[in-house]
């Protein structure tokens, strides 16, 4: 039986992917809790039933929803939840899943199933929620997409070609519409890089497959990072906090492109940055010896403002 009172008819409301544990239920948890209302997918209505006991339809609407399933356009998703709630303000593309696997050793179909929930079920929702932002928000209302991706967005490592394939697909495909927007509509398209969380991400929610025998000695590269990641202890990540900071940053008038979380996440992207930096600047020469003789001198201004901030 429900223990909370009925929210505003005018609060924000969220929907969230992949709501049945970790980001996904922390943030609609912690939304909640603050007296917003959630539409929570899941491919099984019977793991919410801790908030569902809590709260009732009035602040939480709870869809068996499989992302992967294109027979089930998004456009009609986004439709269920506004029509219930009467608007909609926040989505977070939080569904997806881990492939520990070497490429050699992953077949098309086991990634092209990576694909289409951590990539193409985002994109599908996004779009669909950009059009409802735009058709039926004011201006002051807006929208905020904010898509999960993870360090494994900006940085691969050994046995995660194809999960951090995906996380690079959804920065580039998120980065892309979000230049896209009117200023005026006031929609944004974060996205969102967490370290190590404690979910259940590196366990029920990772799909792992056996090494070839070429990858799987105990001194080659793959055995040693999968045993450096299994032995690295708790990840430093709460998913409350992280759903704390995702209720902060929807909230933003002007929200960063990108929003790394926790000193992990910090750590490992700023020592790709300097590393990219170094290749930068130790290439340089071979870089710039491929502009033509009569490249425009006024090309970089004609950059300015639309390819690059000014």
């Amino acid at each position: 039986m429900s223990t909370t009172s009925t929210p505003p008819t005018g609060s924000r409301v969220w929907l969230i992917t992949g709501a049945s544990s970790g980001i996904g239920f922390a943030t609609a948890q912690e939304v909640l809790a603050i007296g917003e209302r959630v539409a929570a997918t899941t491919r099984s209505a019977s793991s919410l039933t801790s908030l569902t006991e809590k709260y009732d339809r009035s602040s939480l609407l709870v869809l068996e929803y499989n992302v992967a399933d294109t027979t089930k356009p998004a456009d009609d998703l986004i439709a269920r939840v506004a029509t219930h709630f009467g608007r909609l303000d926040v989505v977070v593309n939080n569904a997806g899943y881990g492939l520990d696997s070497v490429v050699e050793g992953t077949s098309d179909e086991d990634a092209r199933a990576l694909f289409e929930v951590n990539f193409w079920a985002a994109v599908r929702i996004s779009r669909a929620a950009v059009k409802r932002f735009r058709e039926n928000n004011p201006p002051e209302q807006g929208g905020r997409i904010l898509n999960i991706s993870s360090v494994g967005g900006f940085i691969s490592n050994p046995t995660l070609a194809f999960y951090s394939a995906s996380k690079f697909a959804l920065e580039g495909f998120s980065e892309g519409l979000n230049k896209e927007l009117d200023p005026k509509w006031n929609i944004k398209v974060i996205v969102i890089q967490p370290g190590g969380v404690r979910t259940l991400w590196s366990s029920t929610n990772m799909a792992v497959k056996p090494l070839p025998p070429a990858y799987d000695g105990p001194d080659t590269i793959a055995t040693k990072f999968r045993a450096v990641v299994r032995g690295a202890g708790k990840p430093m990540g709460d998913p409350y906090k992280v759903g704390r900071a995702l209720i902060t940053i929807s909230k933003a008038a002007h929200p960063p492109q990108r929003l790394p979380l926790g000193a992990d996440a910090r750590f490992v992207l700023q020592n790709k940055i300097n590393e990219i930096q170094r290749e930068f600047d130790e290439w340089k020469d071979l870089e710039l010896s491929t502009v033509a003789d009569d490249a425009d001198p006024d090309f970089f201004a004609k950059l300015r403002g639309v390819v690059v901030k000014e």
